[in-house]
């Protein structure tokens, strides 16, 4: 039986998701985007298969609709969608980081007898629009499912079948877990990335050299530092609750580290840091998680020319493709000089194994 879906918003998560469900041969998908060029490409590319005359046409045809839009506009768009014309066993869905807000905004579908399930996918990549919309984007990383509490199990039955393509790890929680989690994991520890840029940036006038040594392993502890800002922006409003409770908390184990700092004792200084490596070294590395990565290997290599030529072309005739490649040179806390990056988990543990038969060279997945 045919599934007609509609996707608003054809950017990267949106483009990604369309090619995802058109493994589904029986997906008819319908697409709107605000910018024409953005509708062009994905007709172009097989993202979609039907342009929409207007933002009011998506609902029409739509057994499902999906917004891939940024949460505000999701917002201001779930106020319109009642007078939309819709069919009448629709779902709505969207692909929003917070969901405390949209399932607020979704309340009044509800009270319409509209079903909306909200939906986080937790994957990105360090590219964006439709141009790198990938259909493999969403396997193996989480993708989260809020109803609303009076959803019945046959309508989240029937999201989940349709999310099935994406191979992501398809979980259900309610909006207030998913807020407080990734605010745990994600949204909470961007402020403190983006805390200590701001510390480094304050003492680099007393301290010239700092920005320097920050090359090593203070960059890569605070990359996601570098993401949009707007985006950022809008995360930190829409999920002020929680990062405040973080923050609290946060205080309260600074407050702890100041005190151990004052009492000085190598014992509990140690099983301090020894408990956090413990904790560390078990969380899992071959799994997406709420923060977007790139899956970083660190290889330590002989000094001597054309060396990086030797390990690109062992990874091109193993058919590895990467993402990014650098060299650091301040090494305190990072094994190795080269770090390559990789799409996924399954492209870093083949370089590994690649780079492992070469005896010259040895590789660490921190």
């Amino acid at each position: 039986m045919k599934i007609n879906v509609s996707i608003i918003g054809l950017g990267l998560m949106g483009g990604s998701l369309g090619l995802a469900l058109k493994r589904n041969q029986n997906v008819h998908i319908t697409g709107f985007d605000n910018s024409y060029g953005a509708m062009q490409e994905a007709y172009r590319r097989g993202i979609i298969d039907t342009i929409a005359a207007s933002i009011q046409k998506v609902g029409e045809e739509a057994d499902v609709i999906i917004f891939a839009t940024p949460v505000n506009t999701t917002v201001r768009l779930l106020q319109e969608v009642p007078n939309w014309p819709l069919k009448d066993n629709v779902i709505i869905s969207d692909t929003g980081s917070t969901k405390g807000p949209i399932m607020e905004a979704a309340r009044q579908l509800q009270q319409k007898g509209i079903t909306f399930i909200g939906g986080h996918p937790m994957t990105g990549s360090h590219k964006s629009g439709v141009s790198a919309a990938r259909a493999h984007l969403f396997e193996n990383a989480y993708y989260i499912l809020t109803p609303a509490p009076q959803v019945k199990k046959e309508q989240i039955g029937r999201m989940e079948e349709l999310l099935m393509p994406t191979k992501g790890k398809l979980v259900v929680l309610n909006a207030k877990e998913h807020d407080r989690m990734t605010a745990i994991v994600s949204h909470f520890p961007h402020l403190v990335a983006s805390s200590l840029v701001g510390l480094l940036a304050e003492q680099q006038e007393e301290n010239p050299f700092v920005k320097e040594l920050a090359a090593g392993g203070f960059r890569d502890l605070t990359r996601i530092a570098s993401a949009d800002p707007i985006m950022w922006r809008d995360i930190t409003i829409q999920n002020k609750e929680e990062l405040l409770n973080q923050l609290d908390r946060w205080t309260e184990e600074m407050s702890r580290i100041r005190q151990m700092l004052q009492d000085n004792d190598p014992a509990y200084i140690q099983d301090y840091f020894n408990d956090a490596k413990v904790y560390r070294d078990e969380l899992p590395i071959t799994a997406k998680g709420a923060l977007y990565t790139t899956y970083d290997l660190h290889v330590d290599v002989p000094d001597h020319p054309g060396v990086i030529s030797e390990i690109t072309k062992i990874l091109a005739d193993e058919c590895i493709s990467i993402t990014n490649i650098r060299i650091v040179e301040t090494r305190t806390d990072v094994f190795g000089i080269l770090v390559i990056s990789f799409q996924t988990p399954s492209d870093r543990k083949k370089a590994q194994i690649a780079l492992s038969e070469e005896t010259d060279y040895s590789s660490h997945i921190l």
